[in-house]
């Protein structure tokens, strides 16, 4: 199953927190906080605007962006817990340079 998001809607997929300290304290997963970044998978085209011009959207497949812990939609394709959530629920895209 393959999913194309529509509209100003992109899907990503949760990037795994570090479950070990700087100190070395291992983190328990009953213990460790839903990840606020993630890897976009697939963007929708665009929102619309008054004029009905599509606007484009400022993230790329593969960007790795933050979001709010509890934004957006889960659901289940193959066994890969993804979320669903429109562009404007994404805080910021993490550059590594």
């Amino acid at each position: 199953m393959k999913l194309r998001p529509l509209g100003d809607r992109v899907i990503v997929k949760r990037v795994e927190s570090e479950t070990k300290t700087a100190s070395g304290i291992v983190i328990p997963d009953a213990a460790a906080e839903k990840p606020d970044q993630g890897e976009v998978l697939a963007v929708g085209p665009g929102k619309r605007n008054d004029k009905g011009d599509v606007v484009a959207m400022n993230v790329k497949v593969g960007d790795r962006v933050l979001f709010g812990k509890y934004s957006g939609q889960t659901v289940k394709v193959m066994g890969d817990e993804l979320l669903v959530m429109k562009e404007e629920d994404l805080f910021a895209v993490v550059e590594t340079k």
